[in-house]
């Protein structure tokens, strides 16, 4: 599969489909390869592009790879959409991955047609879900010591508890480890959800942002990470939200989400 030299990076991505680009764009520790079964389904609406974000995955990082910002994240976004020569795409992000495409829709409003957020990162949104993220922030960090996977682990033990690093596969679980020094540099920058200096919108930089939106937050999640949507939903100005059954980990071609998607990729 192929990769492009984005913003300095050489990302790896896939494309599955033909028409309207959807980009979709994965959590913190994570990687396209999760977002796989998903795009194949979106692929049936648009061409949809997955990726691994930098120091995730199969695509590289900048040496030395101490700290990454969340403009650097746009910026890779961007450059990603101007190598494939996509104009605008759909942006779907889930977690970190829905901070992301909310910036990328906030500072690049035109290279954004719809906005799908599945429980995003923008937790200083809310007074008691920005201090759980401060919480987990610590936590993560004393868990990480001097290896960088334990990191990684140590977000997904926190954030969605023991049972479900437990249940998942032993590959999944590498996988994720395997990003712990990507983790590790989020942290260390600034403007990302775990940063020591998260991205704070007012209300009229989110009222500014007028694409259609579409937020989904998951029944079992941890009530932090709920409690990000409504914030949402009720300062973007063209947003509708809905609850899906499950976790944290929500399908990003969930029947609901589908159903956004569909009408934005017809003539």
């Amino acid at each position: 599969m192929p990769s492009a030299i984005a913003n300095g990076v050489d990302l790896y991505y896939e494309a599955h489909g033909h028409g309207p680009v959807i980009l979709g764009i994965h959590g913190s520790p994570s990687s396209a390869v999760l977002w796989e079964p998903a795009a194949v389904r979106l692929g049936a609406l648009g061409t949809c592009v997955v990726y691994d974000r930098r120091g995730y995955g199969r695509s590289t990082a900048p040496e030395p790879f101490e700290a990454t910002d969340l403009d650097d994240q746009v910026a890779d976004a961007a450059a990603l959409l101007d190598r494939l020569g996509a104009e605008s795409a759909i942006v779907i992000g889930r977690s970190t991955g829905g901070l992301i495409a909310l910036e990328l829709a906030h500072s690049r409003p035109h290279r954004v047609d719809g906005l799908v957020l599945l429980e995003p990162a923008l937790f200083t949104v809310d007074g008691d879900t920005r201090a759980w993220a401060a919480q987990l922030r610590a936590e993560v960090l004393a868990a990480a010591g001097d290896d960088p996977a334990r990191a990684a682990e140590a977000v997904v033990r926190i954030a969605l508890g023991d049972e479900a690093w437990d249940a998942m596969d032993a590959g999944v679980r590498d996988l994720l480890r395997a990003g712990g020094r990507a983790v590790l540099a989020e942290i260390r920058g600034r403007g990302l959800d775990l940063s020591a200096e998260p991205l704070e919108l007012s209300d009229a930089e989110l009222s500014g942002i007028e694409v259609p939106t579409l937020l989904v937050s998951a029944a079992g999640s941890p009530a932090p990470l709920r409690r990000v949507v409504p914030r949402l939903a009720a300062r973007l100005p063209r947003a509708s939200a809905a609850v899906v059954a499950g976790g944290h980990l929500i399908d990003p071609a969930s029947p609901v989400v589908l159903e956004f998607v569909r009408p934005l990729t017809e003539p």
